[in-house]
């Protein structure tokens, strides 16, 4: 009954929604339209866009060398997001079953990142993993004590050792972007886990099927709206990083941000620029779009 008088009072709800409507028009909306429109342009001289209703950006964007750019990211963004999900689902699992006393503080060390600029992490994590940073110096440590272990034993020891590349590569891009973005699954996973019926679980095991078998049949079904939003909001901001693989990849380690960032800044074209930012933005609206044709086919189901 409240719901129906909710509906029915248009008026409070127009007046709640009139500041962020207007907010988004003004700050979003109207903003990408202009950058959408210049996407059909061309350039005349230094500053001035034409705006011609051309197509010939879209398709300079489709040629192999910017389209196998796209498929590279995508691909990056793809295995970003499983490995946040095979390491975040565990994690999200020992949250949801710790005891009271703990999990704000788990829950607090899995937000922590976000109190700090995504710059200052990112040059936290060069340091960490640059030729002369805590990594390599781990390993080296380790190489030198195996090294030792074998003249004790009267082998010969191994050869000097040699920094391993951890950086300027799509090795680093990764580790980058899903340390970045490890949190983005976590939460969301943790959300739908902690909503679980804990029962369900008990009797699963009580009547015979293991820890494995009440993982994949009961767990994680029912956990699937938060496996699904995770994977979505980790996939999206993936493909469109940008400082990551600027900072921590190396020349053939560049996304396509990377390149749209080019357009606009180095090569002073605004319009191609356009077209590519559309075609990700494109690209993004189809996944979310997919994402509410299954949940719709989910709900006749």
């Amino acid at each position: 009954m409240a719901e129906q008088d909710w509906k029915q009072q248009k008026r409070p709800f127009a007046a709640v929604s009139l500041t962020p409507l207007f907010w988004t028009l003004l700050f979003f909306v109207i903003p990408m339209a202009f950058v959408w429109f210049y996407s059909f342009g061309r350039n005349v001289g230094l500053t001035d866009i034409d705006i011609v209703g051309t197509l010939d950006n879209y398709k300079r964007a489709t040629e192999w060398l910017y389209l196998s750019i796209f498929l590279k990211s995508l691909a990056v963004a793809a295995l970003v997001t499983l490995i946040c999900l095979i390491v975040g689902f565990p994690v999200a699992m020992a949250i949801t079953f710790a005891s009271e006393k703990w999990r704000p503080w788990l829950l607090l060390g899995i937000m922590l990142p976000f109190w700090t600029n995504l710059l200052i992490r990112t040059y936290a994590l060069m340091i960490v993993m640059g030729q002369q940073g805590y990594a390599n110096k781990g390993l080296e440590a380790l190489w030198g004590g195996a090294s030792w272990l074998k003249t004790l034993v009267g082998l010969q020891p191994m050869e000097t050792w040699e920094p391993l590349p951890l950086l300027y590569n799509n090795f680093a891009v990764v580790v980058g972007l899903v340390y970045v973005h490890l949190p983005f699954m976590v939460l969301p996973l943790y959300s739908a886990l902690d909503r679980l019926d804990k029962s369900l679980i008990e009797a699963s095991l009580d009547l015979g099927a293991g820890h494995l078998k009440t993982l994949f049949k009961v767990v994680v079904p029912l956990a699937a709206p938060g496996i699904i939003a995770g994977v979505m909001i980790t996939l999206i901001p993936a493909l469109g990083a940008y400082l990551t693989p600027d900072l921590m990849g190396g020349t053939d380690s560049q996304m396509i941000a990377n390149v749209i960032e080019r357009q606009f800044k180095r090569a002073n074209d605004w319009p191609f620029g356009a077209a590519l930012s559309f075609l990700l933005i494109y690209a993004m609206f189809a996944l979310i779009a997919l994402q509410g044709m299954r949940k719709k086919t989910g709900e006749v189901k």
